[in-house]
């Protein structure tokens, strides 16, 4: 075993969430995700239940930031409607109390929201002044105590560094929350180790380089990205462009822990604003591509066991 594997090994059983470490243990985990309020409180609530119907492992519920600098065109639209439509960190924790789904909810949202939160004032601080800010005046603590009280199992924090993120893995842990970090094509060397060596629960593979957003083919990227991680004993799960039960079928074929499917998704609730549908026709939407991705992912998982099983 190599250093690093020993390491991650180590690291991988300080995992918090039982919940999400059991959506990964018998088989791909399917993780949807909709932003929360999109395009309005109840019909967010009808999407999100649809998602579990169709399969739904885990679902990750995007907190609106004003900036979401790692989302495309699509997932900025559904954040501005939820924005639009009064959602606020105190709506979205009630949402969590309230919706009726079986999978454990993670948390995407930004570090400014996080840290700001319950500090008592409107100005956003960056996560680069987090690090050195006494509790009183802000920090992470409250948002993840409020979340864990909530029923949340997670975070993703697109923004956050893994340089800068001892303070928010630190309550993470006290509370029993995972923090997931995302990798990209690109995160090599020192810097990979860094962000292994913080994540829990699952890590978020990004399968191209860019933003969220979905996409007709599967990047050469994800196989690279998923062999550059395979020392790290973490699922991996893999998102950014999967829109379809074959992406989803290849990808878990190629060695992926799990998918992770957006834009896809917000897609439909978009359509349904842009076409005035019906709440429970747009919810039916979304529980038939959930299903084509669970079942794509099922699939995959299928062939990797049998390729493996042949080799023995």
């Amino acid at each position: 075993m190599s250093d690093r594997a020993a390491g991650t090994e180590a690291h991988a059983e300080t995992g918090n969430s039982a919940a999400i470490a059991a959506a990964f243990a018998d088989g791909p985990a399917y993780i949807p995700y909709l932003a929360v309020g999109d395009p309005d409180y109840e019909s967010s609530k009808a999407y999100v239940e649809a998602l579990d119907r169709g399969g739904a492992d885990v679902i990750e519920l995007g907190l609106p930031f004003s900036e979401p600098i790692a989302e495309g065109p699509t997932i900025q639209g559904a954040l501005v409607r939820s924005l639009d439509a009064g959602m606020t960190p105190d709506r979205f924790f009630a949402f969590a109390e309230e919706v009726n789904v079986e999978a454990p909810l993670v948390c995407m949202t930004y570090y400014n929201l996080i840290y700001q939160y319950g500090s008592g004032s409107g100005e956003a601080r960056s996560a680069s002044t987090a690090s050195g800010e006494p509790e009183s005046s802000g920090g992470p603590r409250p948002f993840v105590e409020r979340a864990a009280a909530a029923g949340i199992e997670g975070l993703v924090v697109p923004d956050l560094p893994a340089e800068e993120a001892d303070p928010l893995r630190a309550v993470c842990d006290e509370f029993g929350l995972d923090l997931v970090f995302i990798v990209a094509p690109t995160t090599v060397g020192d810097r990979l180790d860094r962000i292994m060596g913080q994540v829990s629960g699952y890590v978020y593979v990004q399968a191209r380089l860019g933003t969220t957003g979905a996409r007709s083919d599967v990047s050469d990227q994800t196989t690279e990205s998923l062999d550059r991680l395979a020392d790290y004993d973490v699922p991996k799960a893999v998102g950014f462009g999967i829109s379809a039960g074959e992406h989803a079928e290849r990808i878990v074929a190629g060695g992926a822990d799990g998918i992770i499917v957006g834009s896809a998704l917000v897609d439909i609730v978009a359509e349904g604003v842009e076409d005035d549908l019906s709440t429970t026709e747009v919810a039916d939407r979304l529980a038939a591509l959930s299903r084509e991705l669970k079942a794509g992912a099922e699939r995959g998982y299928a062939t990797r066991t049998e390729a493996a099983e042949s080799t023995r």
